[in-house]
């Protein structure tokens, strides 16, 4: 599993979390379900600028600096202090902030254990062996 694997989770997180809406808008009521959905984004935005920032630092050659700066600016004091006040909306429960954080956990263990069990190969053509399967 590469970084690709990292871009594939965002974008199932991102589907997961669209189609819970709807129905948590039904069955758990509004602000629940934009709390949820709130708290999914931030997990969403985080991972992206996580994965930006860690290819933008660790990799051969020359770091670009300005862009490993800029990325740790948004990450650290913007993304961190917006996770923050989603905490001190008080229509937010903090546990259901967790949950839609939690999205994210979910669909990488539920990916990776798919991976398992359908032992899908790390490279088209290339079949894995019982050692090989990470």
């Amino acid at each position: 599993m590469g970084l690709e694997f990292l871009d594939r989770t965002v974008k199932t997180s991102v589907v997961v979390l669209l189609i819970f809406f709807p129905f948590g808008l039904y069955y758990f009521g509004v602000f629940p379900a934009i709390a949820v959905l709130s708290g999914g984004a931030w997990g969403v935005l985080n991972l992206i600028f996580t994965s930006a920032l860690v290819r933008a630092t660790v990799r051969p050659g020359r770091i670009d600096k300005r862009r490993a700066y800029g990325l740790a600016f948004i990450k650290f004091p913007l993304l961190y202090g917006s996770g923050y006040l989603l905490l001190k909306i008080p229509r937010f429960e903090p546990l259901l902030l967790l949950a839609g954080f939690s999205i994210l956990m979910a669909v990488m263990i539920l990916k990776t254990l798919a991976r398992l069990v359908v032992r899908v190969p790390d490279h088209p053509g290339k079949e894995n062996d019982a050692q090989g399967v990470v």
